[in-house]
């Protein structure tokens, strides 16, 4: 858990300049512990060289004053004190006229021989009281030590959180340039800029989060390029027969036309074709709503699909289109909802129809696949180009344009097909060839009972 503190900090830089430098301060601080603690013992060694120094400077009669924790004793070599008031020190004799330092019951000394005429004629200890023993004698050691050695500890500290400090703001830099960046393309979206990309080469959590930003803008892009078509499209749609209405309004106003059959039969035509594409964007919106309830039932498609072509002949029957239902007859019966497959199949198998030459065909094929029933429905027509292939069931997309509005067509019949097979739990998508035709596929779900029956 983050410290409050540290969560008021304004900047991740701020954050993880302040964790670095309390990390190496820490880590600096025990490492002079333990240090402190291994070189507990560096402190006798001084002090056993300073008792030397004095030893040696009393032993030639340079000694001009004595510290306060250190005393001088003088004794001959058999050792009787020269000065009797340091007679109760019991310390080692040595006659070999070598210097030596050492430690004897509670005291440390040195001792230095005096040496006339090849002779040792006395003897000259500098002693202090030895360190103690156990635990407090040894964390008493450690402080002295660190006392002893503070401002080199100080400077290293120093020096090491000044190198973290610089490099904690170069890795905080480049660790935040994409939420920067981030943060102010958000900024830019603010005002219906989708445009900007953060790029970073991390692969870290950052790196991820950038990669996830892009994508999301590019989809807010796309949505918005999306809204932005659709209000133009629908703009058009509601216009183009709203004018025609009002132009023959005008007419029979102006008495340039009488209110005949024909005239009212055209006037109806355009209303008819208002309200179809009001009832359709109205549906479509219930369906990408999920507000448009599905009345599942089991349902053998064979049957739908003969009943969906014989409407489409007599709608169609001036194209000169062979359309052939190749169906197997032991297809297992789906799981859907009649009234919307019926409208799917009929989408599809009429904008084939109206896209094939006289003297084309549109077959309708089908087959079980991993739980579910794959509908074909593939033409002889112009087929499709391949950069309009992934918008082909976006609204109001056209892939001919003219050729659509001629036929009468709104652009949304794909769009809804594809918002009830997805309804189902299914998927649809398209395949096309110029000049040899298109494919159309979508499955549904086999229906509970017909699950178990093996695969053909």
């Amino acid at each position: 858990m983050s410290s409050p503190r540290l969560e008021r900090l304004p900047t991740i830089r701020a954050k993880l300049g302040s964790t670095i430098i309390f990390a190496v301060g820490m880590t600096v601080i025990l490492i002079f512990l333990i240090l402190g603690y291994a070189l507990r013992s560096s402190s006798q060694d001084t002090d056993r060289l300073g008792l030397l120094r004095v030893a040696r400077r009393e032993a030639a009669g340079t000694l001009t004053s004595t510290p306060a924790e250190i005393s001088v004793v003088r004794t001959s070599p058999e050792g009787e004190p020269i000065d009797a008031a340091d007679g109760s020190v019991d310390l080692p004799l040595f006659s070999d006229g070598m210097v030596h330092v050492g430690s004897t019951g509670d005291v440390e000394y040195a001792v230095v021989p005096v040496v006339r005429s090849g002779q040792v004629v006395e003897l000259v200890y500098a002693i202090h009281d030895a360190p103690g023993e156990g635990v407090f004698a040894r964390v008493g050691e450690t402080f002295r030590f660190l006392t002893d050695f503070w401002w080199q500890f100080l400077l290293a500290g120093a020096l090491a959180a000044g190198i973290a400090l610089v490099v904690a703001r170069w890795l905080a830099r480049g660790m935040t340039q994409p939420l920067r960046d981030m943060a102010a393309a958000a900024h830019r979206m603010e005002t219906g800029d989708y445009s900007t990309r953060v790029h970073t080469r991390s692969r870290d959590e950052v790196g991820q989060l950038a990669t996830a930003f892009n994508r999301m803008s590019a989809e807010l892009q796309n949505l918005e390029q999306s809204r932005r078509d659709l209000l133009a499209n629908v703009s058009h749609e509601l216009k183009t027969p709203i004018t025609a209405i009002r132009a023959h309004l005008e007419n029979l106003l102006d008495g340039v036309e009488r209110p005949e059959p024909r005239t009212m039969q055209v006037m109806l035509a355009q209303t008819e074709r208002l309200g179809r594409l009001i009832e359709q964007l109205l549906e479509l919106s219930r369906l990408e709503s999920g507000e448009l309830p599905l009345l599942r039932e089991t349902i053998p498609l064979a049957p739908l699909v003969t009943q969906v072509l014989s409407e489409i002949e007599v709608a169609r029957s001036d194209r000169g289109v062979a359309v052939r239902n190749q169906m197997a007859n032991d297809l297992p019966p789906v799981d859907a909802d009649r009234e919307r497959v019926h409208q799917v199949l009929f989408n599809l198998i009429d904008n084939a129809v109206r896209f094939t030459p006289s003297g084309g065909a549109v077959t309708v094929t089908a087959e079980r696949h991993n739980g579910s029933v794959e509908v074909q429905v593939a033409d002889t027509g112009v087929g499709i180009p391949p950069e309009h292939l992934p918008r082909l069931f976006e609204r109001f997309y056209r892939a001919d344009p003219a050729r659509s509005r001629e036929d009468g067509g709104t652009g949304i019949g794909l769009a809804i097909a594809r918002s009830v097979v997805e309804a189902h739990g299914g998927h649809i998508h398209a395949r096309s060839e110029i000049g040899k035709g298109s494919v159309f596929t979508f499955d549904l779900p086999v229906a509970p009972a017909a699950k178990n029956r093996r695969e053909p």
